[in-house]
């Protein structure tokens, strides 16, 4: 391998070098005067005109846009790259490229970002870090350990792709990318750590010494938002690199760029609803496991201040699966002999609307006295749709809808009766959810416990993950040799359906936020529930109005930063050569999906 000097690097490869170099002298030199203080500094510091809370807010989620970014996108680059290495089709391979290329870019902005919270938590909240800091002693030794270890993976993956294009070394190269995720999932696993323990410390005494470091890691939310974050990692991911490949589409000067990132966009897009399908069932968990910890933080969750935020949380959702149906509904414009399942999507949409009014559809509403006296109790519609159990059912409803959409996409109709089956299972468990029919559990049409109802919830979603599982299973062996009914048009998709995965990736970006918001909210006053107080002037949980002005400042930051550092890596790379998507592969049943007639 021939020797690299700095002369050799591009620009853009300097840059990242300099970048690093700069967010470590910044981070050495600010936090140098905090080591420096007295054995007992001051608790808290305020932070001019914004104060500390919302600094550390900002910084904190932007941060964890960008990780989340680039944790999310290396899983499935390396899935694609494998399917161009078993396939030996050159364009998986570019594109998987192009996918690590986006993560590379982002890299240096994401350490900057890491180096200034640290800064922030440590300057002006110095009494809850050195708390965090005792407990995790040793995994603040190995973080730095593992940050490294993925830095140099993901350069080494990047930049040595073309060198190890061929035999053996493909598979190194492979393997690198591996490695490069596993370095990222223990990396997040680490930092996940420090955050579940202050939603529900284990581990400790009651005076919050550390008896159990072991405990403190492996605590109650530790696991549910691990498996949580690493599915929306990989959604996000997917989302983000949808709107990019679709600015690169609106702006695509010829035929085969258009081509190719259409192409991107479609599988970037497929990527996003992968992982947008299963997040539900996660964040159920992560609910259920709040609830067993503490009931009384579980019913702040759910049935206190923060209800209505559940109500914002349906809205955003809700506009994903619209937003990605409507995606694969346009698509279906790609390839003739399409046009056959149009007629179903009427269909599709209303199931999908009139799920999401019903996800969306409040337990009370605010009222004054004299409405409160005439409505009673509960508002009659409300009453029954405003809770859990019909919003589970529908939530399961709109995910097999989304999955219905997907198989018509892909011209795989004739699988549809399990998923109606799957449908009749969660549909029963909804309603009976409400009215005990054969008397199981008391007077026969009498209501249902509120327990059993909750359980029920388990079996909708076993039947759901059931049908998912074998209709893939039956799609992948009866569609394998399927043939094409004609050429599949890449870049011919009009331009709203890019507008589309634009507003996907500003959609998951927002509900990031909100999510953020609200597993830091439930902690009300305290630093770490019931150990660590919470003694600064913002001691006290923002309104969702403040928080959602907060969260959108987050949101303009990061998309706006990830389009300037996007633009400056297009400025300091030579355009490539790109390979269009080959018609004569079309046949094939891993990116087939089903055609209808032009828009």
């Amino acid at each position: 391998m021939p020797r690299i000097t700095l002369r050799k690097l591009s620009s853009l490869q300097r840059g990242f070098l300099i970048a690093w170099l700069l967010a470590f002298a910044l981070l050495g030199l600010l936090v140098s005067p905090v080591f420096a203080q007295g054995p007992e500094p001051p608790a808290y510091r305020d932070f001019p005109v914004i104060r500390s809370r919302v600094a550390l807010w900002i910084v904190a989620e932007v941060h964890l846009m960008f990780a989340a970014f680039m944790l999310g996108v290396p899983m499935f680059a390396v899935a694609v790259e494998i399917i161009g290495w078993r396939s030996k089709d050159l364009r998986y391979d570019m594109l998987a490229k192009e996918f690590i290329k986006l993560v590379v870019i982002a890299a240096s902005t994401t350490a900057i970002l890491g180096a200034i919270l640290v800064f922030v938590i440590t300057v002006f909240y110095p009494k809850f870090f050195n708390y965090l800091a005792g407990i995790f002693s040793p995994t603040l030794i190995i973080y730095p350990i593992l940050f490294f270890g993925e830095s140099f993976t993901l350069y080494l993956y990047y930049y040595g792709w073309d060198r190890m294009m061929q035999g053996a070394a493909k598979v190194w190269h492979i393997v690198i990318g591996i490695l490069l995720n596993i370095w990222g999932t223990i990396l997040m696993f680490v930092a996940n750590a420090w955050l579940t323990f202050a939603i529900s410390p284990k581990g400790v005494d009651e005076q919050g010494n550390l008896v159990d470091i072991w405990a403190a890691i492996w605590n109650p939310t530790w696991m549910p938002i691990n498996v949580h974050r690493l599915i929306a990692n990989v959604a996000f991911g997917g989302a983000i690199v949808g709107a990019y490949a679709a600015i690169k589409f609106l702006n695509a000067k010829t035929p085969e760029e258009k081509a190719n990132y259409d192409w991107m966009g479609y599988t970037a897009n497929f990527i996003a609803i992968i992982g947008l399908i299963p997040l539900p069932f996660a964040g159920y968990w992560l609910g259920r496991e709040i609830y067993g910890f503490n009931q009384q933080m579980g019913i702040t969750m759910m049935g206190g201040f923060l209800s209505w935020l559940w109500i914002i949380q349906a809205l955003l959702i809700g506009t994903l699966f619209l937003t990605a149906n409507y995606y694969l509904w346009v698509g279906m414009g790609r390839i003739a002999g399409g046009e056959r399942y149009r007629r179903y999507i009427k269909y599709l949409a209303v199931v999908l609307c009139l799920a999401w009014l019903i996800w969306a559809t409040p337990h009370s509403i605010v009222a004054s006295l004299e409405e409160a006296r005439k409505i009673g109790q509960f508002h009659p519609l409300l009453g029954v749709f405003g809770v859990m159990s019909a919003k589970n059912t529908v939530v399961n409803l709109m995910i097999l809808t989304t999955f219905i959409s997907f198989l018509l996409y892909r011209r795989a109709g004739k699988q549809a009766g399990i998923v109606v089956g799957a449908a009749s299972v969660v549909l029963f468990y909804g309603v009976y959810g409400y009215v005990d029919f054969f008397g199981l559990f008391g007077t026969a049409g009498g209501g249902t416990p509120a327990n059993e109802r909750i359980t029920f919830s388990v079996y909708q979603v076993a039947a759901v993950l059931a049908a998912l599982f074998f209709v893939t299973l039956l799609d992948i062996f009866l569609f394998r040799r399927a043939q094409s009914l004609g050429p599949m048009r890449w870049g011919q998709m009009p331009e709203r359906s890019q507008y589309a995965l634009v507003l996907l990736a500003v959609t998951f970006t927002w509900t990031m936020g909100l999510m953020g918001y609200a597993r830091n909210a439930i902690r009300q006053d305290w630093h770490v529930f019931g150990v660590l107080k919470d003694t600064s002037p913002d001691a006290y949980d923002p309104t969702l109005g403040f928080a959602a002005i907060v969260i959108s400042i987050c949101v303009i930051l990061f998309l706006a930063l990830i389009a300037i550092i996007f633009w400056l890596g297009e400025l300091g790379e030579k355009s490539a050569k790109r390979i269009a998507p080959a018609q004569p592969l079309m046949v094939q049943a891993d990116y087939q999906p089903a055609g209808g007639a032009d828009d």
